[in-house]
C-alpha cells in the first residue's frame, strides 16, 4: 500500500484517497475507542485525512493531529473548522523526529504508520512518541502482519511485522501489554488475480488485511 520513501505529499493530492484513507476510524481502533480505552490529552501520530481524530474530537476529546504531509494537515485542518471541532488540531511535523509535546498525551495512537517507516527510523519515532507521552500513558499501534498484502520482503508496499519482531521493536521503550490479531482495513479496486485477491471484502468493498494491534504503556 505504501512505499517507506514515498512522496506522501503526492498520495495526498491524488483525486481519490489513498488505499489507508477508509473514511472513518480503522474498526480495530473505534472499538477501543468505544470501550473506552483512550484519554485526552490525544496524539493521532500520522494522522494522515484523520478520520480518527475528528470522530475522537467528536466525543469530546483534545486530540492532536501530526503528518509529514502538508497536503494531509491542510485538508484535516479544514474538515475540523467546517465540523466546528475545536478540541482537535494539526501540525505538520517529521514523526520520527518531532518535539514540542514533552509530556503532554495520555493516549497515542498510531493507525498504520509505524509499518510504513524505513526500519532504520523506526527506533526514533518509537523515542519521539515515548517523549511526548505523560507517565502511565497509552499506546495504541495498528500495523500489518508480514505478508499481509501478498508481498515478499522486496515488494513496493509495506513489509509488515512478524509477531515477535513488533513485539521486540516496542518494548525496547515501551511496556506491551497485549499484542493480538487483527484486521488493517484499505481501500483497493478488486481484482480476481490482483495481489490482495485472497483478502476478504467488507460489505463496502473495503479490503481486511490481516495485522497486530498492540495496546502499551509508558512506566510511571
Amino acid at each position: 500500500m505504501t512505499e517507506p520513501n514515498m512522496d506522501w505529499d503526492a498520495a495526498y493530492r491524488q483525486g481519490t484517497p489513498p488505499p489507508w484513507s477508509i473514511g472513518r476510524p480503522q474498526p480495530e481502533l473505534a472499538a477501543v475507542i468505544d470501550g473506552g480505552g483512550m484519554r485526552s490529552d490525544v496524539l493521532d501520530a500520522g494522522c494522515g485525512h484523520a478520520a480518527l481524530s475528528l470522530a475522537l474530537a467528536e466525543r469530546g476529546y483534545t486530540v492532536v493531529g501530526l503528518d509529514s504531509s502538508a497536503t494531509a494537515i491542510k485538508a484535516a485542518s479544514v474538515a475540523a473548522s467546517e465540523r466546528g471541532l475545536t478540541t482537535a488540531t494539526f501540525a505538520q511535523a517529521d514523526v520520527t523526529n518531532f518535539r514540542g509535546y514533552d509530556g503532554r498525551f495520555s493516549t497515542i495512537v498510531d493507525s498504520g504508520l509505524l509499518h510504513a517507516l524505513p526500519p532504520e527510523r523506526r527506533q526514533d519515532y518509537l523515542r519521539s512518541i515515548f517523549r511526548a507521552a505523560a507517565p502511565g500513558a497509552a499506546l495504541y499501534i495498528l500495523a500489518f502482519a508480514a505478508g499481509a498484502l501478498g508481498e515478499s520482503d522486496g515488494g513496493g508496499g509495506p513489509r509488515g511485522f512478524a509477531e515477535e519482531e513488533l513485539r521486540e521493536a516496542v518494548s525496547q521503550l515501551w511496556r506491551v501489554d497485549d499484542l493480538r490479531p487483527a484486521h488493517v482495513y484499505g481501500n483497493a479496486p478488486e481484482s480476481a488475480d490482483g495481489p490482495l485477491a485472497h483478502l476478504d471484502r467488507d460489505d463496502e468493498g473495503h479490503f481486511l488485511a490481516p495485522g497486530f494491534l498492540v495496546t502499551a504503556h509508558k512506566p510511571d
